[in-house]
This record gives C-alpha cells, sequence and structure tokens, in this order.
C-alpha cells in the first residue's frame, strides 16, 4: 500500500504540472567554463581570482548570493539562476518565457554583468562539451556536499561518471506538457530524437587534453557513467508508459542522499521507495529526488532534454529553437509522433554506438542522422513566425555544410588548439 501512496504522489505532481496551450513557455540552461584567456585552463572555484571571487563580485552587480555555510555557490536574479557544477563549471538557468527573444535577453544580461568582471582578470567563458585542456584529476570539486556524496558514490560506477562531474558541459531546453497524452508523445519523441540531437551539436573535438579521435564525447561519457540514471529512462518505449511509468522509474533508483528541506544527508544503495515517507515527505524533498537521475530526457515541473553539448552564441538559441517548432507544433508533434512509433530502446542505443564511430552519418532509421537532422530542421522552419525562424540560421548553416561544432574545430586544428576554439570562447561582449 505505501508503494502505491508513493506512485500516486508523484503521479499527482505531475499532473499538477499540466499548463494550458496557451501558457506554454520554454526555458534554457546554459552550462560555461571558465577559463583562462591565454592558457584556456580551468579556473578553479578557490582563491584569489577563482570562481567563488567572481560570484562574490556578482553580488555587486544586483545578484542575490546562494550559500552554504560560508561559501558562496550560486546567485539569483529575477528567474535567472546561476549555480556551479562539479568542476567549477557555471549554469545559468532561466526560468521559462514566451518567446526565444525574451531568453536571449536575459542572456545577454547575464553575459554583461560576467564578462567584465572576468575580463579585468585576463579569464573567459567557454562554451564546449567537454574541457579541452586540464586534465580530470587537476580539476577540484566545489564545496558543496552533495557533490562530495556524488562523488563518492560514482566512485564504484561507469569508467566516466567523474569526468561527467567535472569535465563536461551542456545545454538544456524545458517544454511544457498540456496532459497526460501529451506528456508521453514528447517524452517518446524526445528520446526517440536523442541520437540526432547528440550529433548535431556534438562539441567534443578535445578530451583530455589529446584529440576525441571518435564522435559525441558527451554521449560517450554519459554511456559510462552509471546505467541505473542515464541513457534512457526505463519504461519509455514501453506501450503503457506514461506518468506512472515515470514515478516507478524515479522510485527503484537509488538517490544517492536526500535533501529534505532543511538537510542534506546520503543514502548510500538504497533505493527512493526505501526513504521516501508518504506521509513526512516535503515538497523540496520528492522535487530533489527528481533531479538525481540523468536520463537524455528527464522529467521535473517540465520535459528537460539535456542531448545538447554547450555551443557557443548564436547556436545555441537555434537549439531553443528547433525544440520549440518541433514541440509546440501540433501538426510537427503528430508527425513526429508517427515517425518514431516503431522505435525501440535498442535501436537508439545501436543508432547512438554509430555515432560514436561515424559522427553524422552513422545511421537512424535507415537514413544518417545528418539526413534526419535536415528533416527536423524543416519541421521546425516551418511551424515557427519569421521573427522566431531567425534563430535556426545558425544550424541550417551547418547542416548546409554537413558540419556540426565537432567538425568546425577538427577542420581549424591544424592553426592550434587555441585558435580552433576561438568562435567557442566569450572574451568580449563585442564578440557578440
Amino acid at each position: 500500500m505505501t508503494y502505491e501512496r508513493q506512485i500516486e504522489i508523484f503521479v499527482d505532481y505531475f499532473k499538477n504540472q499540466e499548463k494550458k496551450k496557451e501558457d506554454f513557455k520554454i526555458g534554457i540552461e546554459l552550462e560555461h567554463f571558465v577559463i583562462d584567456q591565454d592558457t584556456l585552463e580551468t579556473i578553479s572555484y578557490y582563491g584569489k581570482g577563482g570562481v567563488g571571487e567572481t560570484l562574490k563580485e556578482l553580488e555587486e552587480k544586483g545578484w542575490t548570493g546562494i550559500y552554504e555555510g560560508e561559501n558562496i555557490l550560486g546567485l539569483y536574479k529575477g528567474n535567472k539562476i546561476i549555480s556551479l557544477e562539479p568542476g567549477s563549471q557555471i549554469e545559468l538557468s532561466i526560468g521559462p518565457e514566451k518567446t526565444i527573444e525574451d531568453l536571449e535577453k536575459k542572456y545577454f544580461n547575464f553575459l554583461d554583468d560576467i564578462i567584465p568582471i572576468l575580463e579585468k582578470k585576463k579569464q573567459t567563458l567557454m562554451t564546449v562539451g567537454y574541457h579541452p585542456v586540464t586534465k580530470i584529476e587537476e580539476i577540484k570539486i566545489i564545496p558543496k556536499k552533495r557533490y562530495d556524496y556524488m562523488f563518492e558514490y560514482f566512485k564504484t560506477k561507469g569508467s566516466h561518471a567523474h569526468n561527467m562531474m567535472k569535465g563536461t558541459a551542456s545545454l538544456q531546453v524545458t517544454i511544457d506538457y498540456g496532459s497526460e497524452e501529451d506528456y508521453i508523445k514528447k517524452f517518446k519523441i524526445a528520446n526517440a530524437l536523442s541520437p540526432v540531437l547528440y550529433a548535431l551539436y556534438d562539441n567534443g573535438y578535445y578530451f583530455e587534453g589529446a584529440i576525441w579521435e571518435n564522435h559525441s564525447l558527451r554521449a560517450f561519457i554519459w554511456a559510462n557513467c552509471d546505467n541505473d540514471r542515464s541513457g534512457i529512462a526505463r519504461g519509455t518505449f514501453d506501450g503503457d508508459f506514461g506518468y506512472r511509468k515515470y514515478a516507478e522509474y524515479i522510485l527503484n533508483i537509488p538517490p544517492i542522499f536526500v535533501f529534505d528541506g532543511q538537510k542534506t544527508y546520503p543514502t548510500g544503495s538504497k533505493l527512493v521507495k526505501e526513504i521516501f515517507d508518504p506521509d513526512k515527505y516535503s515538497i523540496e524533498m520528492l522535487e530533489h529526488v527528481l533531479t538525481m537521475v540523468f536520463p537524455d530526457v528527464r522529467t521535473k515541473q517540465y520535459v528537460e532534454i539535456r542531448m545538447m553539448d554547450s555551443v557557443p552564441y548564436p547556436l545555441n538559441f537555434s537549439a531553443v529553437a528547433l525544440i520549440k517548432g518541433l514541440f509546440y507544433d501540433e501538426t510537427n508533434l503528430e508527425e513526429l509522433y508517427e515517425f518514431v512509433k516503431d522505435i525501440s530502446e535498442e535501436d537508439i542505443v545501436k543508432a547512438k554506438k554509430d555515432l560514436f564511430e561515424k559522427g553524422l552519418y552513422g545511421q537512424y532509421k535507415g537514413k544518417s542522422l545528418l539526413e534526419t537532422g535536415n528533416y527536423l530542421l524543416e519541421l521546425a522552419s516551418r511551424a515557427l513566425d519569421e521573427k522566431e525562424r531567425k534563430y535556426l540560421k545558425p544550424l541550417e548553416e551547418l547542416i548546409k555544410h554537413k558540419q556540426n561544432p565537432y567538425e568546425i574545430i577538427k577542420s581549424k586544428a591544424h592553426l592550434g588548439k587555441k585558435e580552433s576554439l576561438k568562435w567557442c570562447l566569450l572574451s568580449s561582449i563585442k564578440d557578440i
């Protein structure tokens, strides 16, 4: 009976997040490395000139600090939240907005605040899928208790779990759903398209200081992180998938640690269902355990699409436009649901393996990932109005020239690492 009550609580939570179609919005999370302008080495959280110091300086620009003890670990201003990933990667989360232009303005507001601070220190932001210079053992974990628990837990998991924590950076887009039926369609489509999105936004040419000879490095790292909580959420392609199935997925995974609204404590190998008390839980605890799984597509207050590598502006906003055009147009949604209806989890795993070997020319449903990407681009383009269609232009150019960020860097690698990565640096506001 307790297990059924647990399921009901999560199902009710998902149902309560449903929105009317006219209220649909789109959100974005953008991760950046903070690096030395000259050496491209990562900047540590600690010490003079460190990321912690930069966060303190942002407080002077109207941001409100978020602390753990004496350590500043994040900030917020309006619906913008700055948080830190384990290796001091700076993540900017912009709360859902109606238009892409509103998201873009808030991204520029963030850059206006942080770039002058970094320039004084001869530092900058870099947008790539994996740190190209500093090796993983040289990157210190920030002083956040949850990351200490995760670091210890992942020692027993996949070969690249610590690379995921400290060495990667991504771009994530969030979308609303209107009903369980709408949720099921969006969740299944997003998962089915994961190899394509990984391929289009592959921005990981360097790994541990050397060239990564394969493709989609970040996808490879996730595939070798923790099978319990990454890849495709268990049950996604089952005929009875829905709120209940996702709730069961959550309940049968170890949360690593729990935040109950007041304190954080480790839970080891215990499953959520062994910890979650239906009579005493807090909403903070419920929402916390939803964040302790890292599949390609995740359910929280919305559907979170997580496959894209961190890429520079304006390419990053092409991902927002692509997803908005595909998932918020009813005709496209129905066409895509028909397109992916025969896809299985095994098909996705196979396509990802092909992606690792062949990049854009990996096979998916009898066509290359590049061809399918072009198909998705055409669908999104016809769904967006003229004002928002312009955001697809950087992706159009890449597809037209049969490229992705990985291929751009590869084509410039002979000029040296710094020159090949120059387009991924946000060294000056004037540059954008």
